[in-house]
């Protein structure tokens, strides 16, 4: 809203007004305004939740080597990430920009699902919380409406990369002179960083851009519900699921600016897509957000974010990777979601397994993984087998998993904007 006012000062040569037209005043101030408003509200938020007695579940303090108790901490905490978000964005943004509608949209949409799954863990005291299948069904249809969205919206156009000159001894890359609808993505360790799902599908003969529409479209709502889930499962420690995401919400802004900016893209041989400008302003606005967050739910956490935050995070994460065709990378900069994910993965399939043949057998010693470093061998089931069961030889404090969890996320972090330049 204040983006469109001052742009309308600006013609009335109103002094300062010019300002709001760079990308970068509007989002360094879309960083500054999202923390102050988590910090606020936060600590306001928790003070509610506590003198309504509404808390997290009592979690059991014999998971924790060094006896933590958490009881009476207030949870739905994500509430605060999403407030604190969506105000600099609805105020400092381009909200005509289909990009943001779509960010916005995913935002209150999994907020909405998560916050039901919370409603149901604290007030209707089930700690299952919302079915599982509705939960898929929730994120499955955001995917899909978002890859749907991307595909009929004409608004959705890139220039792909096509060809490369030298200046001054600099290779450059040269992009097409119209913006049109592409099936184009950014794909790492390749010579031009391209891939086409088209391509993919050139065994389907002339329907081939058909069905490469199709597999992108499924490919979002993959993306989307994965990267949602591997979040939700990160959130299991102090600061562990905000800390790393923010810093993969960094690396987003800096992958979408890039995206956004000709000369960025020609220098990193990737497709150049006008208008994605306005998702450095809301992955700010998400990165403030969170390390507003981090304030009060950092070891010894005041409040959880629940569901209502970690199933946002993660679906803001895949959709905005969607958008700038930068889903090929998550693998390397989510590595942390994916092996929370595929440590539960390996350790259910293969107990169910094992449990067919009469025996009962664990790879890890718990799961998702970050609960493997934490549990003692006087706390495992003397009934089962461990295959890793001496790793590691001790336990760690949660804090300790916590900071290095972001140690490993920021070097992923890194070698994802690496990629870039390795061909």
């Amino acid at each position: 809203m204040l983006y469109y006012l001052f742009r309308f000062l600006e013609d009335y040569n109103i002094p300062g007004a010019h300002l709001w037209s760079y990308i970068s005043f509007r989002s360094l101030l879309a960083l500054i305004l999202s923390l102050l408003i988590s910090a606020w509200f936060g600590g306001r938020f928790i003070r509610w939740m506590k003198r309504r007695n509404i808390f997290e579940t009592e979690r059991d303090p014999s998971i924790d080597p060094f006896g933590v108790e958490k009881k009476g901490v207030p949870t739905m905490g994500g509430i605060i990430i999403i407030v604190s978000l969506l105000i600099p964005v609805l105020l400092l943004g381009r909200m005509r920009n289909i990009y943001l509608i779509l960010m916005v949209a995913t935002t209150v949409w999994l907020g909405f699902l998560g916050f039901m799954d919370d409603y149901i863990k604290v007030f209707r005291k089930n700690k299952e919380g919302l079915k599982g299948k509705y939960k898929i069904v929730g994120q499955v249809s955001i995917g899909f409406i978002v890859g749907l969205t991307l595909y009929l919206s004409p608004d959705v156009v890139m220039r792909e990369n096509i060809g490369m000159e030298s200046k001054n001894k600099t290779e450059v890359v040269q992009h097409e002179q119209l913006a049109h609808k592409s099936l184009q993505t950014t794909i790492p360790f390749t010579k031009h960083h391209n891939l086409s799902y088209s391509d993919l599908m050139s065994f389907v003969g002339e329907h081939k851009v058909a069905a490469g529409w199709i597999f992108f479209v499924l490919m979002t709502i993959l993306v989307v519900t994965a990267v949602s889930n591997g979040a939700n499962l990160n959130d299991g420690m102090d600061g562990m699921c905000a800390g790393n995401s923010a810093i993969i919400g960094i690396v987003l802004g800096i992958l979408a600016y890039v995206s956004s900016h000709i000369g960025y893209a020609s220098y990193f041989d990737i497709m150049y897509i006008p208008h994605t400008e306005e998702l450095v302003v809301f992955l700010c606005a998400f990165v403030g957000a969170l390390i507003g967050f981090l304030w009060y739910n950092a070891y010894p956490a005041q409040i959880f974010m629940g569901d209502t935050g970690s199933l946002t995070i993660g679906g803001i994460i895949g959709v905005c990777a969607v958008i700038i065709h930068k889903e090929l990378l998550l693998p390397i900069l989510c590595g942390i979601f994916f092996v929370e994910s595929l440590s539960v993965i390996i350790q259910t399939q293969w107990f169910k397994f094992q449990k067919h043949k009469g025996r009962r057998v664990r790879v890890f010693r718990a799961t998702p993984i970050h609960d493997n470093f934490r549990r003692l061998d006087s706390q495992l089931d003397p009934t089962s087998h461990y295959i890793i069961r001496n790793w590691p030889h001790r336990p760690f404090h949660e804090s300790k998993i916590t900071i290095r969890f972001w140690i490993i996320s920021i070097i992923l972090a890194a070698m994802t904007i690496i990629t870039l330049k390795i061909r």
